[in-house]
């Protein structure tokens, strides 16, 4: 624990050393030997091809920076704070995402964001003269105040298409965010990332990029509203919706469930016999004419005439038997099954003749023939197995937001509806104790979407919304109905939603044992409890600095909040269980998980240490000002712990 996030350069380069460890020489890259290493991968940058844009250096070398900042806990805010494993985060994401890096790193299932989309009313910060040091420019900017600490208010910058890198400072702003997101996701994880016209074609290469051109899964277009009258050209009724992969081959299929209009308009025959009686299922045709040609798909079939049929075509088998083939050529119709499926499907009674006089199939004497062949499709089976979603959505669209906001009280514009998500949630076969993250959290639509989805399926999806505390507008509805920040907006509206499904729930039994998750932990991003120690420090400066460091964190400092702050960077989740114990019924120490890890910061004495020797966890963490200057027992205390196989850490 060094008091900062993850170094995402050094993680990096171990994992370089592990797949090139020939390329190093004293701990540092020689570029000739990678070059050569990477043989003919290597091209000289001038041929790259690559999106490129103003401030794209400085944009990544956000990627490389490290925070000391912490995550406080507002149990005030929160509901079942010590029990619920969902997080609400009030703070600018791009810092909040660095600080999430050691405890979600690889843990994420599925990102559902919704940036600004750049239309050039929209509001996100962006950096805007790279030569000052971070604090001179948060300060300037009013992000933080002469105190470091963050303001609420004017954290948002405009981005008008006045503005001549509009483009630019649009890349520069969802470049780093989206590269640290990345590694919070799970091999098998996605990201849902909805855009419009503006950036769609700059988000899709910026991806491509970060994420990597064989991830890639769709661009869904999503239908955003019917009529209006706006534009000169078209009206834009149409966004869209970026889907990728981390991990395209350990990714699962989407499927999404069957409507009720799509079982009452396809699933409509009812089984009258056999096995699956009373089963309903639909009927599809054997031949399309759509399908392409594929060895061993033509062949004959007999009628319960004692006919023989086959696709129209060209050519046709020399035995005039059931399941006779011929290799098909460009002109030939296929059946869509191979025969051995097709005699399989037939002795399961799931093979259906139909008398017509309308079929594209011929028969044995190449006249058009009287049958039309269908196969069954089960409703049940096609349940368990899903549907393959459509890359266009229109059941969502914006005004269904407008109206569960209403229901809720809520005075917010913008949002997307909370079906949309909760659809994409779906798709993505995320499953009981998945996490789903959203770092633009806005109203907090995927909150609502991923509590309503749980309603319906008995999930126990978790979500980690995170939101700034941009400030509402002063003239505002939101403004007058007491809402001072968005932040203030999405918190409101999750307990709303779960006010209103305990409401629904109350009364009615819990057969299966598995109570919702109906509460949120909720923080605020802030500097560090602990001081930080300037390297740059000479002279007095240093002198005042060693002064100031006898005492590690400020007087007012709470022990709650430096116990998060530990837990982060620690590597440990925001849901970790911690359970405080009083050593000799006054002295407060948490143990952290199941024995992984041990906190003291009240008092160390030796009822503490031999507590702390009985528990035996992986790792005690206490301040060196709880030795009180007494070298001999603090020696005695590592030693002893050395011992145990404990490891010792003192701040």
């Amino acid at each position: 624990m060094d008091g900062k996030s993850l170094n995402i350069t050094g993680e990096r380069i171990k994992a370089l050393r592990q797949i090139f460890p020939e390329v190093f020489a004293e701990d540092n890259i020689d570029f000739e030997l990678l070059k050569t290493a990477l043989g003919e991968h290597a091209h000289p940058r001038e041929e790259r091809y690559e999106l490129n844009w103003a401030g794209k250096i400085e944009a990544f070398k956000e990627i490389q920076k490290q925070t000391a900042a912490t995550l406080i806990p507002e149990p005030d805010k929160s509901i079942d704070f010590d029990t619920t494993q969902n997080i609400f985060i009030e703070g600018e994401n791009l810092e909040t995402l660095r600080v999430l890096q050691k405890s979600y790193y690889g843990k994420i299932k599925m990102i559902y964001i919704d940036p600004p989309y750049n239309t050039g009313n929209d509001h996100f910060v962006y950096p805007d003269d790279y030569t000052e040091r971070r604090t001179e420019y948060e300060q300037r900017t009013g992000i933080t105040d002469q105190d470091g600490f963050l303001n609420k208010k004017d954290l948002w910058k405009k981005n008008t298409k006045e503005n001549g890198q509009f483009h630019s400072i649009w890349l520069s702003m969802i470049y780093p965010r989206l590269f640290l997101a990345r590694n919070l996701l799970r091999e098998d994880g996605v990201i849902f990332v909805s855009i419009g016209d503006a950036e769609v074609g700059n988000l899709r290469l910026l991806m491509d990029t970060i994420l990597g051109k064989e991830n890639f899964i769709s661009t869904i277009s999503r239908l955003m509203k019917t009529g209006g009258a706006k534009g000169n050209f078209f009206t834009p009724n149409v966004d869209y919706i970026l889907v990728y992969a981390k991990n395209i081959e350990h990714t699962e299929f989407f499927r999404s469930k069957i409507q009720k209009e799509q079982i009452d308009t396809y699933y409509k025959k009812i089984q009258k016999s056999g096995t699956r009686k009373d089963e309903r299922y639909g009927e599809e045709r054997l031949y399309k004419a759509s399908l392409d040609p594929r060895a061993n798909q033509r062949y004959w079939i007999k009628c319960p005439d004692e006919t023989y049929v086959i696709p129209p075509g060209e050519n046709y088998p020399e035995k005039l038997e059931e399941g006779a083939k011929i290799k098909p050529n460009s002109n030939d119709g296929v059946w869509k099954w191979i025969y051995e499926t097709y005699k399989r499907e037939f002795d399961l009674g799931n093979i259906v003749f139909k008398k017509t006089s309308t079929s594209a199939l011929v028969d044995s004497s190449q006249r058009q023939s009287k049958w039309n062949i269908y196969n069954k499709k089960w409703l049940k089976d096609q349940q368990e197995k899903g549907k393959v979603p459509a890359n266009f959505i229109q059941k969502f669209e914006n005004r269904q937001s407008a109206s569960e906001l209403k229901e809720l009280s809520i005075p917010f514009d913008y949002a997307k509806p909370s079906n949309l998500i909760k659809y994409l949630i779906e798709i993505a076969n995320t499953s009981s104790n998945d996490i789903i993250l959203d770092f633009f959290s806005g109203s907090g639509t995927t909150a609502h979407a991923v509590l309503a989805l749980n309603q319906s399926d008995g999930g126990n999806r978790k979500f980690i919304c995170v939101q700034m505390p941009e400030a509402t507008p002063d003239d505002s509805e939101a403004r007058k109905a007491g809402y001072e920040t968005i932040s203030d907006i999405a918190q409101a509206r999750i307990r709303k939603v779960i006010e209103n499904i305990k409401a629904e729930q109350k009364g009615k039994l819990d057969f299966d044992g598995g109570s919702q998750d109906l509460g949120f932990k909720s923080f605020r991003l802030a500097p560090s409890n602990f001081k930080v120690w300037r390297s740059d420090a000479t002279g007095e400066a240093l002198a005042q600095q060693l002064k100031v460091f006898q005492n590690p964190y400020g007087e007012d400092t709470q022990q709650e909040n430096m116990l998060y702050e530990l837990l982060l960077k620690a590597g440990f989740p925001l849901t970790v269980s911690v359970t405080r114990q009083d050593v000799g019924g006054t002295v407060p120490i948490y143990h952290i998980g199941t024995g992984q890890m041990i906190v003291a910061l009240d008092t160390v004495n030796e009822a503490v240490i031999q507590t702390v020797l009985e528990r035996h966890p992986q790792r005690f963490v206490t301040l060196d000002k709880l030795f009180n200057n007494d070298d001999q027992f603090l020696t005695n205390t590592r030693l002893q712990l050395k011992e145990a196989d404990i490891d010792f850490q003192v701040i």
